[in-house]
């Protein structure tokens, strides 16, 4: 029998994006640069999710974002 970890790594979610990996992409149909801060499953209906912190901020609806919060299929790799 295994101990928990193994059991989460087993059954839990494997990242596809880690912390620091840098990534660009469009929010809002708002292009933009940045890092990645975290990559998740809050829940399996909406599915993984990716923060991103900007380079540059972004000003949509009069509201200004430092960070974003994407999807899988909404970013790639910047190199």
């Amino acid at each position: 029998m295994g101990n928990q970890s193994d059991y989460f790594n087993r059954i839990g979610y494997q990242p596809i994006w880690y912390i620091g990996d840098r990534v660009f992409g469009h929010w809002n149909k708002i292009p933009f640069v940045g890092t990645v801060g975290n990559d998740t499953v809050i829940n399996y209906i909406e599915g993984p999710r990716i923060t991103v912190h900007l380079d540059l901020p972004i000003k949509h609806n009069d509201q200004v974002h430092h960070i974003v919060v994407v999807t899988h299929k909404d970013i790639k790799e910047y190199k």
